[in-house]
Formats: C-alpha cells, structure tokens, sequence
C-alpha cells in the first residue's frame, strides 16, 4: 500500500521555504525529517543534562535573574575586578599627537620631510599618496604633567587632567587596517568583515544580565559637535552577528521614545499588551517544544525585556531628581538630550542599574585638514563630561568595579596632508600607533604603557594590538578570551579571532 501523502508546509511564521515545499519524492521527505530529527535531538540532548544539574541549584526557577545565575555557574571563568564597561568610542580616529602621546623635539623639525628611514615605505591612503612631500607638522597644543603620575596631557583636555590619576594610558596601540569602515569593525568585533559580534554582544553572551529590567548593552550616539569628516555609523557595529539577537545592542534614541516601538499604540492599554505577550509567548513556547530552535526562546526573552522596559525606560531617561551640583559637573550641555554630555550622564545612570555594557559614540575625530580648530571643538564637547562621568563613578563607589575605556579605530600621521602652516595643518590615517586610556574596573592607574618614536610613527616598546585590548577588556570583567567561544561555520568563534592575542598584564591592578 503507498504512503499517504505528506501534507506538510513551511508557513508557519515566514521563515521561507523547507525541503518539504520541494517537488521530491514524500520518501525522501521522511528521510529527511527522521535525519533532522535526530540531529535536533543529539544537539539538544548534551546541553540539556548539563543545565539540568545546574537548574536544580534554583528550584524556583523561571525568571530572567535566576537564568542569569544559572549562566554565572559557567562564567565568569575567573574573578572578574569589574562587573560593568564604558567604552567611549572616538569614531572617526583622534591625533595622538594632539591628545597622549608628546612629542616636544617635534618642533624643530617643523615643515622638513619626514625621513624615509622612518616612513619605511608604510602604505599610504589614497588621499596622501600623490603627495611630493611629507612635511612634519608639530603639534599646536601645548602639553603639560599633571597629578602624582605625572602624564602629560594635552591642554585640549584641562578636566581630564584633574582625574589623569585614574588613568592607564595606552601609547602604543596599533591595528591593522587603514581605512574607517575597516578599523571600526576590527575595533569593535575583532574583525574587518561585517556581520561578527560587537564586543558588547560578546559580553553579553558570555556574563548575561545584571537587571530583569534593562538591557544587558545599550549603544549611545552623540549629537554632533562638528560638521566636517564625520563618519557614518551603522548597527554593524553593535550587531549581535552570528550568536542571538537578545545580545545585540539596543541604541537609545535622543528624540521621541529612546526606543522605537517601546510605546503602546493608541487605544492599547497595558492589561491588552501583557495578554498579548502571554498568547505569544505560550505559542512560541509551543513551537520550542516541538523544534527545539533556540531562536524561539530569544523571541519570548525579548517581548518579556520590551514589556518591562515600558517601565524602566521612562524611570532612566526621566533626569529631573538629579540635584544642580550633578548639572554642574557635566556642564551646560548635559540638559540637552542625545548630547555626548547628557550620554556620559546617562551612562553613569545606566551604570548604576547593572546595564552590563554601555557604548557611546562621538562623531567627528577625522581630522585630514584643518585640525586645530576642529579637534578644539571635539575636545571642548568631550573633556568636560569624560571627567564628570569619572568623577561621578568615583564619588558613588562605582568606579572600583566599573572599567571606562576611550579611543578611537587609529591614529594620525605626524605629517601634514595638504598644505601646513604653523596654526594650520591636517593629517592622514596612521594604523602604525594610536593611544587610548582605561581607568577603573581593575586598571592599575597612572601608569603609562607603550612608546613611540620620536615622530610617534613608529612603535619602538610594547606594541598592544587591538585585539590585545579587546583580550584585556575581556579578562577584567572575567571572562578568558580564548574560552568564550561560539560554534559558527565549523569555527570555534572569538572575539579575537584566530590570531594571537594576549591580556596585557602590566595594566592590570
């Protein structure tokens, strides 16, 4: 007797066609669904004795905070020394030779070529390679020591003097790219091709949340201090990639609802939406039953999380109990929603409420010409804020166990792009050496590390990649960075990659 025909089809939420809308034969139809049975339940099977034997460790079970527990019983793989991050991100690449990196003998070689013997036949960028001459072009600003550590900061930067104690600052970064799009993604997902996890999604990945209520990694971009050079931003850089969309990051808008969609429709009470949620949500529960796609269980999390923050949004962004004194230290912008001084304090209100990992992006550090007067006006816009969100982790006991990280994708040429002049000058790209700084959460501060030479061209002590920093940001929130993996196209996925990486030390407390 012949089989009955197979009546089965892929529309049941729109997730496209399966072997079951092809025109084969319902025999090998059944293979197939015998095979795929078996592969979901082997996949599944391993994973669920293991979190068995953890679950029993919370009876109670059922809530996003007791999971989050369960996922502490595997990470972090060791003492993390700090539970947050804030990692301010100078999209569009700061002169390290206006900010950390002092070259005082750089004057007296004002407007000579820069020697090939330094140059070393370095790829140039297509905006620089035509030029006859590399004329050096020194520094505008004046530096000077500050504090017990002694860094010499530039006097573009007279706040962040005042706390440069706090400090570990980095003068010898370097990447491996040399064009923007590039560089921001190998900065921020430990690759140079799109659609790899952020570092912010990796964390969340590999520590879960700190609060039921929020999300585990909230992006924050700033209004624009400039108009010139301002590079373009996209979700890529706070994508969750290849693992599950609940780590991806939430960006809060400036304007409207800091989250789209987070709002009832007219007419939708709250009592309508939580029903709603529920029917859904036991739907989905159904549909996990019978296919096991963790994906399903994601969707169920972000309803829940979307639910909530109908509630815990408004209560974050809702600043009028923060006393004068607060608007004070962040300066007159702060008020000003979507500002990078309204972002710094709403970073230290996210901090605050166990948001896991906070980004801020500000716009316009890419500086080919007319760089003193561009780069005082990005520094004006960040410096005053930077040293009140310090300040302010400080005073609240936060700064101990909360890692603040600043820089940007690279660096700058110690040449001029273009024409120079005394008070005028541009420069180009320089994946050679960079600086940044990290302070908290574990650092060991005013220390400097790294050095270049004396045209801050070249590294000549203690290089750190920049997957050498995504490994030491990693390790100080306790995570080992050769351990959080994730299986994807038959690797072993990291955020540093398949190259050597390694946790610089002599930052650490």
């Amino acid at each position: 007797m012949k089989p009955p025909t197979i009546q089965l089809c892929s529309d049941h939420g729109g997730d496209g066609p399966t072997v079951m809308d092809l025109p084969i034969p319902d025999d090998l139809k059944r293979e197939w669904l015998a095979l795929a049975s078996r592969r979901q339940f082997l996949s599944r099977a391993g994973k669920s004795l293991a979190w068995a034997s953890i679950a029993g460790l919370f009876a109670k079970g059922g809530n996003s905070a007791q999971a989050a527990e369960m996922q502490a019983a595997l990470l972090p793989h060791f003492a993390p020394k700090a539970k947050r991050a804030i990692y301010l991100f100078m999209a569009g690449a700061p002169s390290q030779i206006e900010t950390w990196d002092y070259k005082p003998d750089l004057a007296k070689h004002f407007d000579q070529d820069l020697p090939e013997s330094v140059r070393g036949g370095q790829q140039l960028t297509g905006m620089t390679a035509s030029q006859t001459r590399f004329p050096v072009a020194p520094s505008f600003y004046k530096f000077q020591q500050h504090g017990n550590a002694g860094h010499w900061v530039s006097e573009l930067f007279p706040h962040l003097a005042n706390v440069s104690d706090d400090f570990a600052v980095v003068r010898s970064m370097h990447t491996d790219a040399i064009n923007h799009e590039p560089a921001i993604l190998l900065a921020n997902s430990g690759n140079m091709n799109p659609g790899k996890p952020s570092i912010g999604s990796w964390i969340s990945y590999g520590l879960g949340s700190m609060n039921d209520d929020l999300p585990t990694f909230v992006v924050l971009t700033s209004k624009l201090a400039t108009t010139a050079n301002i590079q373009a931003l996209s979700s890529r850089l706070w994508s969750s990639g290849f693992l599950s969309p609940d780590h991806a990051g939430v960006a809060l808008r400036s304007g409207g609802n800091p989250v789209i969609h987070l709002s009832n429709p007219k007419g939708v009470p709250a009592s309508m939406r939580r029903a709603m949620i529920d029917g859904v949500g036991e739907m989905n529960r159904e549909l996990f039953q019978k296919i096991g796609d963790p994906e399903t269980n994601a969707r169920i999390a972000q309803y829940e999380m979307a639910f909530r923050m109908q509630t815990s949004v408004p209560e974050l962004t809702d600043l009028s109990n923060e006393p004068q004194s607060i608007w004070d230290m962040y300066g007159p912008k702060a008020k000003e929603p979507g500002t990078y001084a309204y972002n710094c304090l709403m970073a230290r209100r996210l901090a605050e409420r166990g948001v896991r990992f906070t980004q801020i992006f500000h716009r316009g550090w890419d500086n080919h010409t007319n760089l003193p007067a561009n780069i005082k006006t990005l520094s004006e816009d960040i410096d005053q804020p930077t040293a009140a969100l310090m300040a302010d982790l400080k005073q609240r006991g936060l700064l101990d166990d909360t890692l603040v990280v600043w820089g940007g994708e690279f660096g700058r040429t110690v040449y001029s792009q273009g024409g120079l002049t005394k008070d005028n000058y541009g420069r180009d790209h320089h994946p050679r050496c960079f600086s940044m700084w990290m302070a908290g959460g574990g650092v060991k501060p005013g220390v400097t590390y790294g050095e270049t030479d004396d045209f801050s061209y070249n590294i000549v002590k203690d290089p750190m990649h920049i997957r050498d920093l995504n490994a030491t940001i990693l390790n100080l929130l306790g995570v080992d960075h050769d351990r959080l993996t994730f299986k994807f196209q038959g690797l072993d996925q990291k955020l540093t990659g398949v190259e050597p990486a390694k946790v610089v030390k002599e930052l650490l407390a």
